[in-house]
């Protein structure tokens, strides 16, 4: 399973490019990481639970970074363990580019499953691991930037009803 995608992150390369090293930051940002550790030199290790359609497991595993050029891009590899669920290995080559509002991440991202995660099929699996990227890039840019604040001339939900609401006329 394959995919890419790009990110506008209101950060300069360099902040960007030291959060993805960043054993706290990664903890962060990985969906379901309970415990994340290690040093950018040695790798990390990481403990993940996560329920994949009718599958929820503990996976435990490492996390290698590779093809490091400094605020620019790296290459990140791993591969965990979840006991009887299987398993699960990937890697995602990211780069860094100034932009006008910071920094433009780019991904390449593709990953393996085997076990009772291979059995439930490519849809599934397909879906899950574009939605883990999602998150933890997602997770990442909010780390960086802070939370989304609603714009001030977002309109007001005061008075606003559901179709429920204009039928009985309640709200």
């Amino acid at each position: 399973m394959k995919m890419s995608d790009t990110r506008e992150i209101a950060a300069p390369p360099a902040a960007v490019y030291a959060a993805l090293l960043d054993a706290d930051t990664l903890k962060a940002c990985v969906p379901g990481a309970t415990e994340v550790s290690g040093s950018p030199a040695d790798g990390f290790e990481a403990t993940v639970v996560q329920k994949v359609g009718p599958v929820k497991a503990t996976f435990k595993g490492q996390v290698a970074l590779s093809e490091m050029i400094e605020n620019q891009s790296l290459t990140i590899s791993g591969e965990g363990k979840g006991g009887a669920a299987g398993f699960a290995k990937g890697g995602a080559e990211v780069r860094l580019a100034p932009s006008d509002t910071g920094t433009t991440l780019s991904y390449d991202v593709e990953a393996k499953v085997g076990g009772k995660l291979a059995q439930l099929g490519s849809r599934i699996i397909d879906g899950f691991a574009k939605k883990m990227a999602d998150q933890f890039f997602g997770n990442l840019q909010e780390h960086l930037e802070g939370p989304v604040e609603p714009a001030e001339d977002a309109p007001a939900e005061e008075g606003k009803k559901g179709w429920l609401g204009r039928i009985t006329g309640k709200s």
